[in-house]
Formats: structure tokens, sequence, C-alpha cells
């Protein structure tokens, strides 16, 4: 074109988004690189449900998101500069576009969407669409500076909040305010530990997944080291623990499945309503990560504070060991047996106890059959003088086994 009209200076994105629209006889759309809506062009009501969502909701919706993923679209644009071709997916209410990455050197700063209602863009027509994305970094790169400068007060705050630096509820609700985020009613912390020091790379795949996976809300995050920490909405849930944990476990699966990154440890808090209690809050979910560390497998599918039952004493239960240098008499008996006879009492007793004495469950994590662990279970009870079905002998038991695989 002979007057490219990309060269035009423009005062807004949203007045951009329609000269594009103008050019292209078609519906624009232009997002950041986390899929939120920054502008869209007005002048055109033909557009499709998945378009209508977004606009509506200021943000992809997060099912469109997945398949983008799933069918490759994003992987696509976050290592291309030219457009992509997007075909109808029904059931997301998607129809045909084209998309191109914005960047600015070697990072996507966003992504501008053509919707092709009624025509199918020629090379032509893909040739602008480049040099829109082109005409958007500078208006992108203003954005994102200024998101940045929001960003290092929100990590001000929350390491105020994490370490009790914040005097009164009044002080962290005015602080709220301040940085325009409604204080949660309900919340809780998550920690994450990865098996590596996060880097920048890192740091902006971690920004992108918080931003597009929409519920639970996450308001505030960190990175310290090896660890992401997260502070979490938990407003209007019927069951906060619940969507905690589901979104705990989600996080950890998109992580691998998008980015690849895998071994990572989580652990959450108990829920509270008390700004107060945000530090309490981060100390039991690295707690849960400290069991998570001590006791691998007995603590494998534990993430959450309240689900730690006993081990939340195991460093007062191992300092009082320590001091009373007690042994536990029936299970030195049979230590003494196994290793005399070269047998398995002590196993067996301990994932007896793990399953909750529930003998087809304990066969089955043994691979026995089930008179066989009965017959163990009696030669256990004779042989350590144990009766089996006393409560606190059993809980006295489980203890020590715990104690001592940590002390080894």
């Amino acid at each position: 074109m002979k007057n490219d009209p990309f060269r035009a200076s423009f005062d807004s994105l949203e007045e951009f988004a329609d000269m594009v629209s103008e050019v292209l006889h078609c519906p624009i759309t232009i997002e950041d690189a986390n899929h939120r809506l920054l502008a869209y062009s007005t002048h055109d009501d033909r557009t499709d449900p998945a378009r209508i969502a977004t606009i509506i909701g200021r943000r992809v919706p997060e099912k469109v998101i997945n398949s983008l993923w799933k069918e490759g679209v994003i992987p696509s644009l976050l290592n291309s500069r030219e457009p992509v071709r997007v075909k109808t997916v029904d059931e997301i209410g998607l129809g045909n576009r084209v998309a191109v990455s914005i960047w600015k050197n070697d990072e996507v700063l966003g992504f501008i969407w053509a919707l092709e209602i009624e025509k199918t863009l020629g090379d032509e027509e893909m040739d602008c669409l480049k040099r829109a994305a082109d005409a958007t970094k500078n208006k992108l790169i203003q954005l994102q500076n200024r998101k940045n400068k929001k960003e290092e007060q929100y990590q001000e705050f929350f390491w105020q909040l994490l370490t009790s630096h914040l005097s009164s509820n009044e002080e962290i609700i005015n602080k709220f305010h301040a940085l325009q985020i409604s204080p949660p009613t309900l919340f809780g912390v998550a920690v994450f530990q990865f098996s590596k020091e996060l880097g920048r790379e890192d740091e902006k795949q971690i920004a992108y997944l918080l931003k597009t996976i929409q519920l639970p809300k996450i308001l505030l995050h960190t990175i310290d080291h090896q660890q992401l920490i997260l502070f979490i909405a938990l407003d209007g849930n019927q069951q906060p623990v619940n969507k905690l944990n589901a979104f705990c476990e989600l996080f950890v699966v998109k992580m691998k499945e998008r980015f690849g990154i895998e071994s990572i440890v989580q652990g959450y808090s108990s829920v509270y309503c008390d700004l107060g209690k945000v530090e309490k809050a981060y100390k039991e979910a690295r707690t849960v990560l400290s069991v998570k560390r001590k006791f691998p497998s007995e603590a494998k599918e534990i993430h959450g504070y309240q689900s730690l039952g006993i081990y939340k004493y195991i460093d007062v239960l191992i300092e009082k060991a320590g001091t009373d240098q007690n042994e536990n008499y029936s299970l030195k008996r049979l230590q003494e047996y196994d290793k005399k006879n070269n047998t398995d009492l002590v196993e067996t007793l301990e994932v007896f106890l793990n399953k909750d004495s529930n003998v087809h469950e304990a066969a089955n994590a043994l691979n026995v059959h089930t008179n066989t662990l009965n017959y163990r279970l009696k030669r256990i009870s004779e042989i350590g003088e144990i009766n089996l079905k006393d409560p606190n002998q059993k809980i006295s038991l489980y203890l020590d086994l715990k104690l001592e695989k940590f002390k080894k």
C-alpha cells in the first residue's frame, strides 16, 4: 500500500483497532500477553460467542485459552512472528480467525486477532496484520512499563503482609484500597517449591498461568528463590479448602503440560478471614512443604495444612523424643525379630497403620492375601505384646514409626 495507514500516529489502542478493522474489513481484538483484552473494534456487529465473552469479561475465557493450547495455536504464537490461522471450534464458540503476536525483541507483548466472518484473509491482508502488530509495539511497551511499576508496589505490600509489618486490619485494608485491590473476606496462602532457582523466563511463564487460570482469584504473588508464594481470595466458595486444593493440583499439571516444568511440590494454609493472619498462613504452607520433604512417601498426597494431622506436631515430637530418649518396647522387639529372622513385620505394621487398620487396603498395598496379612498381624501382636484393637497403642506405634523413619 502506498499510503500505509499503520504509519500514522494514533491516540489509543481502541482507535487503532477500529482503523485495522476498516483496512481488513473484519472485527479486531487486541490482547496483552496474558490474554487480557486491551482494545476491540467497535463499529462492526459481526462477531462470534468467544469474542463476545472476551469483551464482556475483559479477558479471553479460560476454556478458549485451554483449547488454543491443545490445538497448538498459542505455542505457535509464542514462537513465531508470522500470522497463525485458527480454525472454527464450535464447542467453545470460536469462529475462523487469524492471530499475530506483538513482539519486543524476543518477548511477546500481546496479540492481534482478526475474525474471518465473511472473508478469508489473503497474503496482502496477512502482511497488513504483521505491520499492524509492529505498529502497536510502542503502545504496549508503555502499558508494560506502567504495569511493572504497579507490580513493584504489589510485591512490597505482599512482603509486608507475609512478615506482619502492618500493624492493624484497618491499615491492611487501606493498603488494599490504595492499590485498587478488593480485600478478600476469605483467603489462603499457597507455596510452590520448584526444583531450581526461578529465572526470568520461569517468572513470565508463571505469571501467564496465574492470569489465565481464572478461578480462584490470585490477588498477590511473589517469587523467593525456588518458591512461588500466592495470596488467594476464596470469597463466595462453598468449599474453599477443596477449591484451594483443586487449584494447587491444576497449577502443577498446567506447568508441566504447557511449559515442561516438573517436580513442583505444593503446600497451602488453612483458610482465614482475618487479614492479620497472612504471616501465620504463610508459615502453615511452608510447614506442609517441610513435612513433605521429611516424609516424601507418607505425605505425598497431602497438600493442605489442615490435612497434616499429627504431622503438624512432628517437630515438637522429634524434640521431645531426643530429650527423653525413650524407646518403644514393642517396636524394638519387632525390629530385633525382623533382623534375626529376615522378616518384614515392622513394614507390615506400618502399612497396616497407614491404611487406618483396613486389612483389605493394607493387603493390597503389601501385595499379599488377607489371610497372610492376618497371620502376620497375629505374630506382630504376640511378638510385640501389642493389642491392635487399642487405639492408644496404635497411635503411639504410628508416631514412633514415623520418628524412627525421620531419624534414619
